[in-house]
């Protein structure tokens, strides 16, 4: 079962969020963070893929202090609103509704977050602010590789494409060599290629990377 439901950050706003159970006693919790197009097909679908697997999967509408309700396709009009979007939320507010979403999903035992783009850079922030998170997964984060004085508290993976346009893998590898602890795979594909729902869509990678990411969540929340 999946529905919309409501959370509370600290602050005492209320945002959506996706919620999608498993059929049985959870395994633990995952918070799927989205990437710039909201919680949308692609990102309630990844939540109900984890609700699957048998977590508590919790997908937070981070769009929602500045538009409700976004609902973004991959075309070119629709990355210019999400971009737009971006750029007018408080970031130090995104890491307040994520860590919203954490505690509801500690329903479902231990808690991992994961997120895609957007939501790959504020899974590892999750990591590195939250006592609660107890895994975190990050899918191609950009944001990531400027936070060079951040590091994760809980267990960690991240996943790049050798191929993005957007995220050079000469600064993954320069990050990679800082960070010689913490597990990054890199991948013969570009951004977004988690995403079956872009062009940038790289069937073998995506499924390396899941395997990997389930792997890791099996071994850290269950």
């Amino acid at each position: 079962m999946a529905k919309f439901i409501t959370l509370k950050a600290n602050d005492g706003f209320e945002l959506s969020a996706w919620r999608a159970d498993p059929a049985g006693k959870p395994r633990g919790g995952v918070v799927v963070v989205q990437e710039i197009f909201g919680v949308n097909h692609h990102i309630r679908g990844v939540a109900d893929f984890f609700a699957a697997q048998g977590y508590l999967a919790i997908a937070p509408a981070l769009f929602d202090r500045v538009e409700r309700n976004v609902d973004l396709g991959y075309n070119g009009s629709d990355r210019q609103i999400g971009m737009a979007l971006i750029a007018k939320v408080d970031r130090a507010k995104l890491r307040v509704d994520v860590a919203a979403a954490v505690s509801a999903a500690k329903e479902g035992g231990k808690v991992a977050v994961v997120g895609y783009c957007l939501g790959g850079s504020f899974a590892y922030f999750a990591a590195c602010d939250l006592a609660d998170v107890s895994a975190a997964v990050g899918y191609y984060g950009g944001m990531i590789l400027d936070a060079k004085d951040e590091k994760p508290k809980a267990p960690t993976i991240l996943h790049f494409g050798e191929k993005d346009g957007h995220i050079p893998i000469a600064r993954v590898r320069e990050f990679a060599a800082a960070h010689p602890g913490l597990p990054i795979y890199t991948y013969p594909a570009d951004h977004g290629f988690n995403c079956d729902e872009r062009d940038s869509y790289d069937a073998p990678s995506a499924a390396l990377a899941r395997s990997r990411t389930l792997d890791f969540l099996a071994k850290t929340i269950g």
